[in-house]
């Protein structure tokens, strides 16, 4: 891991300690953010940390540092950890104090944390996977990307048991998300995907994604859908920093049309992959 960031310092992991009244480590009190990294570049940074700042001010946390700063940091982080494709990891937490579950006084500081995670890149467009529906069980603001997932990891989990990539949440039928992704489906040559509402993230990939949607002419409509429509369409995909465009062929033992990924799923892996590179560089 070499060095990690705590509260702008660079320093080594062992000489780092959480201390047991951090909120973050007792209340699940703070945000956090996932920024992937191609060529040592960070890939939609400024996505991502707007994202983090809205995502504290929706908890009414205070931020120390401004974008410009953080971003600076992270870069000096890429280039000390000598990353070249992986993740930075960060999060903000409001800060150490006594237990009580109201906010601590105003003198308390926000304690921020960062650190990378080799993760390679191909360049190479990722087969389908197969995914299960559950339950979404969480609370009701879902657009906050907080450190509150405890039903995020009780549907992975229930995921990985079924031998499966992802968990496709829904409730009452009505498909939310997945468990670390976002999803859409195809029908008829449209994409559709759930509206960005409180009941879901939305997820950075997903934005970039319709984007390129709206770029290259293919339709598509932030529209919520339900399980049924999902198992009947003609395509399903996921969305995520780490999975980036990933087509679903099976869900709940059952083949997505053909069983394997469709003309919208590929054509929307090549156009991310060029969308890395025109941000991050040519992959070698």
């Amino acid at each position: 891991m070499g060095k990690i960031i705590i509260n702008g310092d660079l320093k080594s992991r062992s000489d780092v300690k959480v201390d047991i009244e951090d909120r973050g480590y007792q209340f699940g009190d703070g945000v956090y953010e996932v920024i992937r990294v191609y060529n040592g570049e960070l890939f939609a940074g400024d996505m991502h940390l707007n994202r983090l700042i809205d995502s504290a001010k929706l908890i009414q946390m205070k931020v120390p540092f401004t974008i410009a700063e953080i971003k600076t940091r992270m870069k000096e982080l890429i280039a000390e950890n000598q990353l070249k494709d992986g993740i930075v990891y960060m999060q903000l937490t409001r800060g150490v104090s006594a237990r009580t579950h109201s906010f601590p006084t105003a003198e308390v500081e926000p304690v921020f944390v960062a650190y990378t995670k080799e993760m390679p890149y191909t360049g190479k467009m990722k087969p389908g996977v197969n995914a299960v529906t559950t339950d979404d069980i969480r609370w009701l603001r879902c657009n906050i990307k907080s450190l509150n997932l405890l039903g995020n990891i009780m549907a992975k989990q229930q995921a990985v048991e079924a031998g499966c990539d992802e968990a496709i949440q829904h409730r009452d039928g009505t498909v939310t998300e997945g468990s670390s992704s976002n999803v859409s489906i195809v029908v008829d040559g449209q994409l559709k995907t759930h509206p960005a509402t409180n009941l879901i993230l939305n997820g950075i990939t997903r934005q970039v994604m319709l984007k390129l949607c709206a770029d290259h002419g293919i339709p598509y409509v932030e529209e919520a859908f339900t399980v049924e429509d999902m198992m009947a369409a003609d395509e399903v995909l996921y969305t995520s920093t780490s999975v980036e465009v990933t087509p679903i062929i099976n869900i709940d033992g059952q083949s997505i049309a053909a069983g394997e990924p469709g003309p919208i799923t590929q054509r929307l892996q090549k156009l991310f992959s060029e969308e890395i590179e025109k941000q991050c560089g040519s992959i070698k």
